[in-house]
């Protein structure tokens, strides 16, 4: 049954991407030359993301500002032409990182075209030697940079972010709620977690194992053993359940978890072991039947080659501010894709991350069947006029106008000041 559900899962994400079913990347499937595989993956890596209309002349970048109001920051890029682009930064983050912004980003950007974006990704990479920041140091500040950029390209051209990334294949986005209740018992969080998706009428849900990177530690001690039936029995055979062990794990440990989880069906495991360590996660994965998912902290291009290159993940889940924007995640979800691959994007919840989250899934051929979402962030007043941006029927229709399809209250905007 457990490997019929991996098999349901990872064949779901493949019909519903366009990808025929012998193309899916299941573990009972006839082995691909290594060379062969990461020639494939190698080849969508490099192929261009951005599709730009009508962008004919050169779009110099004349200011790139960082706005702040209390703990919410904004960025605001224009061109010489007056043309503007906005976004909202992962505001837990920023609190610490705007320098990196301001000294080693912001001074790169000024007078370049911002038409040749992926160019300038692999520039700003090697300026002052930023590549030494690689991490979320780095990553999030440009990642909130090149939102407001392709904010300002999306209203240029008449494009939404989602046309931008190759083009929309997805209108609406189902979404799976996330749930975190470490430290209440089994019997209390699973209430919470039936609860908030009643509340979004979501048709996945995602729970928490373990105790998070806690060497074996359960939070509290036997709660994930309860849980895990308890969970599935409350909710149902019909329900798609998702489980995230946040790193907890050493490989036996993680086995003896994920063998629980298959015997209850459920239909992946996030982070097993602590996110670095990529051969216990490969082991874990050869191991066991279950689709294997993570990424959401990974920092690099070239290791998340050798994950998806080594069957280490079955499912890819970049964080477009911590791997420095929707370029970067796109680039990886094609390598993914190239071996039969699903992505299923982590997103933060800070500041619009669920809003960008949802115009880069728009434009995923590979997109999982269900993404994460716990709400929008109700302290940033905006309207957006192709839609009500709430889940309905556990969905969420993404926005179809230019740019990012929302527009920020000016009044709020004028109360940040620059950093």
């Amino acid at each position: 049954m457990a490997k019929m559900k991996r098999r349901t899962f990872l064949a779901t994400a493949a019909t519903a991407s366009g990808f025929a079913l012998s193309c899916t990347n299941n573990r009972s499937a006839p082995a691909v030359d290594p060379d062969l595989r990461y020639a494939r993956i190698d080849q969508a890596a490099h192929e261009p993301v951005l599709q730009l209309r009508g962008l004919g002349s050169p779009i110099l970048i004349s200011s790139l500002e960082l706005l702040r109001h209390q703990d919410n920051f904004i960025c605001r890029v224009r061109s010489t032409a007056g043309a503007e682009g906005i976004s909202v930064g992962n505001n837990m983050q920023l609190k610490g990182l705007y320098p990196i912004f301001s000294e080693r980003l912001q001074p790169f950007f000024i007078g370049r075209d911002a038409r040749q974006w992926e160019q300038l990704l692999d520039e700003v990479y090697v300026y002052r030697s930023n590549y030494k920041l690689q991490n979320l140091a780095l990553w999030v500040p440009l990642a909130t940079i090149e939102f407001a950029v392709l904010d300002m390209l999306g209203k240029l051209s008449g494009q939404s972010i989602g046309e931008m990334l190759g083009g929309v294949e997805h209108p609406s986005i189902a979404v799976y709620r996330a749930n975190n209740f470490r430290g209440k018992s089994a019997e209390e969080s699973v209430a919470r977690i039936e609860e908030n998706a009643e509340r979004s009428q979501a048709k996945a849900v995602k729970f928490k194992i373990g105790g998070r990177m806690s060497k074996n530690a359960d939070d509290p001690p036997g709660r994930t053993e309860a849980l895990i039936p308890l969970v599935r029995k409350t909710l149902g055979p019909d329900m798609t359940i998702y489980a995230d062990s946040n790193g907890s794990y050493d490989v036996p440990e993680a086995l003896r978890v994920g063998r629980i989880l298959q015997d209850y069906a459920i239909d992946f495991y996030e982070e097993p072991t602590p996110f670095d360590w990529y051969e216990e996660t490969r082991v874990v994965a050869e191991s066991l039947d279950i689709a294997i998912a993570g990424g959401e902290q990974e920092p690099s291009m070239r290791n998340f080659r050798w994950l998806i290159g080594n069957n280490a993940l079955d499912i890819v889940q970049p964080d477009i501010f911590y791997f420095g924007g929707m370029v970067r995640s796109m680039r990886v979800a094609r390598m993914a894709a190239a071996v039969g691959k699903s992505c299923v994007p982590h997103i933060s919840g800070s500041g619009l991350g669920y809003l960008y989250m949802m115009h880069f899934v728009s434009a995923l051929s590979n997109a999982g069947p269900y993404h994460e979402f716990k709400g929008f962030n109700a302290s940033i007043p905006l309207s957006c006029d192709t839609s009500s941006l709430s889940a309905i029927g556990g969905e969420i229709k993404v926005p179809t106008g230019p740019g990012m399809g929302i527009d920020i209250d000016p009044e709020f905007i004028q109360k940040h000041l620059p950093v």
